[in-house]
């Protein structure tokens, strides 16, 4: 076997070797993700579609280089069992038809081998990212479901409690009700009360306003004749009637000023 189909044979025991891993039921999917989660894995990636569309170019000309080997020969295979006059060449061409369809068979497995790690890699990457989604959504889920149970007894328990003390806030409510009721009436009679008062005491004011004014036109009426009288009269007399005039004025602003400022 020569170097490069001993390395292609190679090649194929390795992707046996790591399918077979790859497919073993007790390492699950979070496991080969935080395997491939390695930060040797993360250098790698950035090469790896160039490498794996490389190794599947030289297997695919390894393959045809095979299928080549095997037709040619396979023709002299058949041309050397038609003349059985040298069988050392017949077996020699034998062997190489041997080796040829060996290396039809490593190349082919190879590559097929290869797109099928790369397809089991790609599931089970895809199905543990799964797993961890279903993980915190079930996770979620059940969070949920304990929220909505508490809230379902809590909303039991103030239905319960509602029950029991719904018949006495009603009475207290028409109690209070009833109470608020007869407040506004007395109120309102109050209020008609201290209307019907302040009516009086404007028409009081209004009469006594109307008095005062009267008085103290007769007042004006009267100095305007004591001064036209004066003329003729003594002054004894008339000292005495302006004092007269002047305790009248001041008895009646005594008697009518307060009740004016009131007004």
């Amino acid at each position: 076997m020569t170097l490069q189909w001993a390395a292609v044979a190679t090649f194929l025991y390795a992707e046996i070797g790591l399918i077979l891993a790859l497919c073993l039921p007790f390492i699950p999917p979070q496991r080969w993700q935080k395997i491939f989660m390695f930060p040797l894995w993360g250098k790698i990636a950035t090469y790896w579609n160039k490498a794996f569309l490389t190794i599947i170019v030289l297997l695919i000309v390894l393959f045809l280089d095979a299928v080549r080997e095997v037709k040619k020969y396979s023709i002299s295979h058949g041309l050397e069992k038609s003349s059985s006059n040298n069988p050392s060449a017949y077996e020699h061409v034998q062997m190489k038809l041997f080796r040829a369809q060996r290396n039809l068979y490593i190349s082919g497995f190879s590559l097929f081998l290869w797109l099928v790690l790369r397809r089991l890699v790609t599931l089970i990457t895809q199905l543990s990212k799964e797993l961890g989604i279903k993980g915190v959504l079930k996770i979620q889920a059940d969070n949920n479901n304990d929220a909505a149970k508490k809230y379902m007894e809590e909303n039991e328990r103030l239905k319960q409690a509602l029950e029991k003390t719904g018949k006495g806030d009603e009475q207290k409510i028409d109690s209070e009700n009833k109470n608020l009721v007869e407040s506004v009436e007395k109120l309102k009679a109050e209020l008609m009360k201290t209307s019907e008062a302040l009516s009086k005491v404007q028409n009081e004011a209004v009469t006594m306003k109307k008095q005062s004014e009267s008085l103290s036109k007769e007042y004006d009426r009267l100095l305007n004749e004591h001064t036209q009288l004066q003329v003729g009269k003594p002054a004894v007399l008339d000292r005495r009637e302006l004092l007269v005039m002047i305790i009248v004025k001041v008895q009646l602003s005594s008697i009518y000023s307060p009740q004016i400022q009131e007004i």
